[in-house]
C-alpha cells in the first residue's frame, strides 16, 4: 500500500478540479452568482477589504439581496481575470 502526503492546498485545489470535471460530464451549469469566500477563491485574493475595493470601483458585478448578504458575478469576475491577463512573448 502506498501513501500519499499532500499540502492542504493542493488538496482542495485538486478536489476544486475533480468536481468541476464531474461538473463538465454531467452538464452542470455553475451558479451565476458567488457568495464572498467563492468570489476571493476565483479571484487568489485572501482579504475582504480587498474584494470590497473590487466592488466599490464597479471591477465586479455584486449583488446585495439582504443587508448582510453579497453575490457576485460569476461573469464579471472571470472578464475582470481575462481583462488583466497577459499574453506570453
Amino acid at each position: 500500500m502506498e501513501v500519499i502526503c499532500l499540502e492542504d492546498e493542493a488538496f482542495y485545489q485538486l478536489i476544486e478540479k475533480v468536481v468541476s470535471r464531474i461538473k463538465e460530464k454531467e452538464g452542470i451549469k455553475e451558479d451565476k452568482w458567488l457568495s464572498t469566500d467563492e468570489a476571493m477563491d476565483k479571484l487568489k485574493i485572501k482579504s475582504k477589504t480587498t474584494l470590497q475595493k473590487l466592488r466599490d470601483e464597479g471591477k465586479i458585478r455584486f449583488s446585495q439581496p439582504e443587508r448582510k448578504i453579497i453575490l457576485y458575478d460569476r461573469d464579471s469576475i472571470n472578464d475582470y481575470l481575462e481583462k488583466h491577463s497577459k499574453d506570453t512573448f
